[in-house]
């Protein structure tokens, strides 16, 4: 039976493994592991890629998220603002900084953090305001940024899912003050392993979350203030130089897919596909429908060799580390309602136009089997 993988990371390697592999070779030889020129190299070329002035590397997405919210003051007795319908690591990242957090729900047909919502969340402790671009499609930001800082707040964008993505000509990360990157392995820009980066404008900025990740200090045994031991390391470096250089075409590949999974499922009866906003470039780091019955339709979709997955099956509200905030929350039904139904089909820049056929083939007749409209 062909099987179709919800990401095929091997196909990826192979179009980049001859320069991968004699970068490492390299970097293996000369015993430089942390930091040096290919680090640079890349930080350099990140930077460029988001039209930002800074690019800091970084031991994980998670770090780039708890360095950055440090960076602007998060701590114990702050809040951060965010969304419950996303990755851990964007609550996380406040808590493990001794502050709280505050939720507000998304945004019905997008999944993403609704903006009117936003001003009723914000307090006199609330320090910096995290969107997160979900599923590689940026928030709206301009209302967004107008509400955070006429309240004193900082941006943090949470761009993990959205290496290139864009909102009115501008590149996800380089439109708050602050934009968090993960590089791991299954994102559209991935390493070998865990990593992330920090990009800002802000020199001041730049220069607190490279000192922090750096044990506190920019000079070695000289540590001005209590920090994390948290780099990119030059293997990583070297891994993700030359992706980068075809991240634009990867992206534009699922693209590709993504209008043609639009094309054969638009119109089903029980299938909701993911909204776009008109302004900007969504890159597609997952194609989300949503779905009624999803475990059954997960079930029959394995069946025939198609993976699907959930991003994300509990609202972090529901979370037994976070409920404590739920109280505090408005409604957020919306969040909830996207965690009960969504599912992602396969997407990655390697599959062919046969394999995303193959998909729509046994969606549209399992969803034929009069399955019940999406709420």
């Amino acid at each position: 039976m062909r099987r179709i993988p919800l990401i095929d990371l091997q196909a990826q390697h192979q179009a980049v493994s001859g320069e991968v592999e004699s970068s490492v070779l390299d970097i293996l030889k000369r015993a430089a592991f942390i930091g040096g020129d290919v680090v640079a190299e890349f930080e350099s070329n990140f930077a460029a890629f988001c039209g930002s002035t800074h690019a800091i590397g970084v031991a994980s997405g998670t770090d780039a998220l708890r360095l950055a919210m440090q960076a602007v003051g998060v701590g114990p007795g702050t809040n951060v603002v965010t969304v419950s319908h996303t990755f851990v690591a964007t609550a996380e990242a406040a808590a493990q900084l001794g502050a709280d957090v505050r939720f507000v729900d998304v945004e019905p047909r997008t999944a993403l953090l609704d903006p009117t919502l936003l001003a009723d969340a914000i307090d006199e402790r609330t320090v910096a305001v995290v969107p997160v671009h979900l599923y590689g499609r940026c928030v709206d930001m301009d209302p967004i940024l107008e509400i955070a800082h006429n309240s004193g707040c900082a941006v943090i964008e949470d761009a993990a899912q959205a290496h290139g993505a864009t909102y009115k000509g501008r590149v996800a990360g380089s439109m708050g003050d602050i934009g968090c990157f993960s590089f791991y392995p299954s994102k559209n820009l991935g390493a070998a392993g865990d990593g992330g980066a920090v990009v800002t404008d802000s020199g001041e900025l730049a220069e607190k979350v490279r000192n922090l990740g750096s044990h506190g200090g920019a000079t070695k045994y000289l540590h001005e203030i209590v920090g994390w031991n948290s780099r990119l390391d030059a293997v990583q470096a070297a891994v993700l130089i030359p992706k980068l250089r075809r991240l634009a075409s990867w992206n534009e590949q699922r693209r590709n897919h993504a209008r043609r999974y639009d094309e054969r499922l638009r119109g089903m009866s029980g299938v909701s596909l993911p909204s776009q906003n008109s302004f900007g470039d969504s890159v597609f780091h997952l194609y989300v429908v949503r779905v009624n019955n999803r475990s059954r339709v997960q079930a029959e979709l394995e069946s025939r060799g198609i993976a699907t997955g959930v991003h994300y099956p509990v609202p972090l509200h529901k979370q037994h580390a976070y409920r404590m905030w739920a109280g505090r929350a408005g409604s957020l039904t919306n969040s909830e309602l996207w965690a009960d139904t969504v599912m992602s089909l396969p997407m990655y820049p390697e599959m062919s136009s046969s394999d995303v056929e193959l998909v729509c083939d046994h969606l549209v007749e399992i969803a034929a089997r009069n399955l019940a409209n999406v709420r």
